[in-house]
């Protein structure tokens, strides 16, 4: 059987989405150390590492005040938008960017593009990625979404429970979506059971 080439998507971790952030979750945090021993992992192995951030307009239909669900966050180059300092990207790492359409919410990673247009669809086919490992924020948004995609457009998709923490609008938010994404077909892994 031939071994698919896998990629690393850590999405969100933005501070924004951090405890204290415009939009933060609780525990979000937590997030990144974990994030950063899969950067170290896919790094050595040589494997492909992307970064998603939300890059929205200051004017969005996917904020309140212009008929959204949220509070305005991660407005295109403001503080909150950047990564989250303690977040060791590699330079290599492959940056794309989802939002930027007001007209759109726009929460999978397959709606974001690189700085050349290029989108994350094309960009994974490009490199021979079959196999997307996925952590970040916020599980039952984003990473739920981009999971769902990833799964939708034929990647095999592995969540990493650890490196997620999810907002929780609705009490169990995050369960069920774990629950959406196992039974679409992705699986679970941990820093751990990777390791063994």
């Amino acid at each position: 059987m031939v071994k698919t080439k896998g990629a690393l998507t850590i999405v969100d971790l933005q501070n924004d989405f951090m405890p204290g952030g415009a939009l933060g979750v609780i525990e979000g945090d937590d997030v990144v150390p974990v994030a950063n021993r899969y950067i170290e992992m896919f790094r050595a192995a040589g494997l492909p590492i992307y970064a998603t951030r939300d890059w929205h307009p200051a004017e969005t239909k996917h904020f309140q005040q212009y008929g959204g669900v949220w509070p305005p966050h991660c407005v295109q180059n403001t503080p909150g938008a950047q990564f989250h300092p303690d977040l060791k990207l590699p330079p290599e790492t492959i940056i794309v960017s989802k939002g930027m359409d007001p007209t759109q919410d726009s929460y999978s990673c397959f709606d974001a593009h690189e700085a050349d247009g290029t989108a994350m669809a094309e960009s994974l086919r490009r490199r021979g990625v079959g196999h997307l490992y996925i952590g970040g924020l916020a599980t039952d948004y984003c990473v739920r979404s981009s999971v769902l995609s990833a799964v939708q457009e034929g990647f095999e998709v592995t969540v990493l429970l650890d490196a997620c923490r999810g907002v929780n609008l609705r009490p169990h938010d995050s369960e069920k979506a774990i629950e959406d994404m196992v039974r679409a077909g992705a699986k679970i892994l941990t820093i751990e059971r990777m390791l063994e």
